[in-house]
């Protein structure tokens, strides 16, 4: 393929990204594993932006949630923006799978939400990379899903170009077979309008519009058109309309399915209760009767396996498969990211095997799945290069790889935090001496402690000692997290005290001192892993320093102050050499979000005005899922929930 990636940037790789950059495109090149080592605040994203560009091969990123996927969209946007970088999440505002809990003999239905904007990104993503354009897609860990077949989707695109022989006729019904719908009135994406003898498609994944205009039995003219304003953008000679939805199967397919589908109810009736075979034999003679006239019914993805005319146990395909095998795969945060890979297929299976084993779905219900962990690696194993990125990656990176490209050097010159081993006897009263030092410098302080509990009452000792202070763990809400944190930012209150701070991507350059209660306990969140991550913590402020509290050097202690002291020596090294003096980090701290529709609870707006709320909030939830913010997103849909049930009861 040729290179065509334009990266613009207002700086040129400094430290030692240089050095990391060239490392990679070597590994990449020669087809091999590496892993970017890269500490906090040393600039990883934009080192994988100059190799991608270096490279000149479609990429996917791939993160272990949302938020992380949709900060790095931004940032490879911003390096790229002239090429075609693309988002691949969920579709989903909101997601409640279908289950059966045998114990109350309670069938929950699947509930969804689909984020339009959402799917049509998804939809722009494979196009963009069968298009052959250089394109890079961030996507989250969804990617791993079934997602229909490639070749499918390929087989029922439309390749048209002008003076092309087609009758009206015929570009219809080779529409309505890649699911685009006909609305001659208001079309909207993933419709179609025909008047006449011109044809104007809306893809399911542009903000355009293309006219088609038939002369005879022959395309005699193409235009592409701005979907909102209606605005001419350019003629065309030639172009690709993709399948309006990732399933998409040939007529000739449905009739076998269908048939294999048959074939397997008749084999497990006999195997089941009279009530379950009952309830099977309902469910799926209906669903049948659905997709033979509709062709489709809810729920139809539990029926994969035969459409794609897979073997029971074969992984379905997914947006992997959609990639050129030249393509390059790149796991952020592998250490978090590859845990959470391994663990998805069995939590897919443990919660199907009830809506089975109680005759509310076929066993070829299993093959409707995200890929194991094996299968993942088969992806890449031998067959496409792949780069693990983590500050601290696991023992199965390093093994995998063949290079560990390091990336010890930040811009600002800011060094890895002291640490300092104090014993756990009176930690509370030390602990509260050096916070009343750091607040004095004008700093904030995050506690880690292991239990719930203990945060509430060490937060309570601290309040009672004068010390302006908040607690944070699971129970307390997302968004309500995303504020604390603001506020904690502002210096609204000094001190976040929190069980698990390494979840919440907290990125706080204010903070300048992270304290570690009872830091030599066993466990994952006191091993050298979670224990570098949260020093890590302390890593944006040039006074940041670190104070564990334990009475023994465990050995995830030694690891992680010894690999601390390496990188801090390393950027010492270096800022001695280049005469750089370390600089705090400035990030802008963001506007506070959400108005009355989100902010009041819903149990104290007056009944008079309830129908203005309701359209406050519903227009709120879909303004935040428009600009991705999809955890905003889910508590106005829950709020709107709560709306609407007053509503109904008044």
């Amino acid at each position: 393929m040729e290179n065509n990636f334009q990266i613009h940037s207002n700086f040129s790789p400094t430290g030692d990204q240089p050095k990391a950059i060239e490392e990679l495109v070597k590994s990449v090149k020669a087809g091999s594993k590496a892993t970017l080592l890269g500490v906090t605040g040393s600039g990883k994203t934009a080192t994988l932006a100059f190799a991608i560009a270096k490279l000149g091969k479609p990429a996917i990123v791939i993160s272990h949630n949302k938020t992380l996927a949709a900060q790095l969209f931004g940032e490879f946007r911003e390096f790229f923006p002239n090429n075609r970088v693309e988002y691949f999440i969920s579709y989903y505002d909101y997601y409640q799978p279908e289950s059966y809990l045998p114990q109350s003999d309670t069938y929950i239905e699947k509930e969804t939400q689909v984020n339009e904007r959402i799917e049509a990104m998804r939809l722009s993503a494979t196009a963009s990379v069968l298009s052959g354009e250089p394109s890079i897609v961030v996507a989250s860990v969804s990617c791993i899903y079934g997602l229909g077949s490639p070749t499918d989707f390929t087989g029922l695109s439309l390749n048209l170009f002008v003076n092309m022989d087609l009758t009206r006729k015929e570009l219809i019904e080779q529409l309505l077979v890649a699911q685009y719908g006909r609305n001659d009135t208001s079309p909207v994406a993933g419709c179609f309008r025909a008047r006449g003898d011109v044809i104007d498609i809306f893809p399911a994944y542009t903000a355009t519009f293309l006219r088609v205009e038939l002369s005879g039995n022959k395309i005699s003219n193409m235009t592409e058109f701005d979907a909102l304003t209606v605005k001419k953008i350019r003629n065309v000679n030639k172009t690709t309309i993709f399948p309006a939805k990732h399933f998409v199967v040939p007529k000739e397919r449905i009739d076998k399915a269908c048939a294999s589908i048959k074939d397997e109810l008749a084999e497990r009736l006999p195997q089941l209760g009279e009530l379950e075979s009952h309830r099977l034999k309902s469910r799926v003679e209906y669903d049948l009767e659905r997709i033979t006239e509709l062709g489709y019914c809810n729920g139809i993805e539990n029926y994969s396996r035969h459409f794609d005319g897979r073997k029971s146990g074969e992984p379905a395909y997914c947006l992997l498969d959609f990639f050129p095998d030249d393509s390059i795969i790149i796991i952020d945060e592998s250490h978090v990211t590859l845990p959470q890979i391994h663990g998805m297929r069995e939590g897919d299976r443990t919660r199907k095997k009830a809506l089975i084993d109680y005759g509310f779905r076929l066993p070829s219900a299993y093959d409707n799945r995200p890929l194991s962990f094996n299968e993942f690696e088969l992806k890449f194993l031998n067959k496409r290069p792949v780069i693990f990125v983590s500050a601290t990656p696991a023992d199965y990176e390093k093994n995998t790889s063949a290079v560990i490209a390091q990336q010890l050097i930040r811009p600002t010159g800011i060094v890895d935090p002291p640490i300092t081993l104090k014993p756990i006897e009176g930690q509370t009263q030390s602990l509260l001496k050096e916070i009343k030092v750091t607040t004095k410098e004008g700093w904030r302080t995050l506690v880690t402690t292991l239990t719930k509990r203990m945060a509430e009452d060490l937060t309570d000792f601290l309040i009672q000692n004068g010390i302006k202070a908040r607690y944070l763990h699971s129970e307390i809400e997302t968004l309500e997290r995303s504020e604390l944190i603001r506020q904690l930012r502002l210096g609204k209150f000094d001190v976040l005290v929190g069980i698990n701070l390494l979840r919440e991507g907290i990125d706080i350059p204010e903070v300048a001192l992270v304290a570690v209660m009872d830091a030599d306990k066993s466990g994952f969140l006191r091993n050298t892993t979670s224990l570098i991550q949260t020093i890590g913590r302390a890593a944006r402020n040039s006074s940041g320093r670190v104070i564990f509290y334990g009475d023994v050097k465990t050995p995830a202690i030694i690891e992680a102050m010894n690999e601390t002291e390496r990188r801090r020596n390393y950027q010492l090294a270096y800022n001695k050499v280049h005469n750089i003096t370390p600089k705090t980090i400035v990030k802008k701290i963001s506007q506070a979000e959400g108005d009355v529709a989100e902010t009041v609870d819903a149990k104290s707006i007056p009944k008079a005005s309830l129908h203005t709320a309701i359209v406050d909030a519903e227009n709120a939830m879909q303004e935040a899922a428009e600009s991705l913010d999809f955890e905003r997103a889910i508590k106005l849909r829950d709020k709107l929930k709560l709306l609407r049930k007053r509503a109904t009861e008044a």
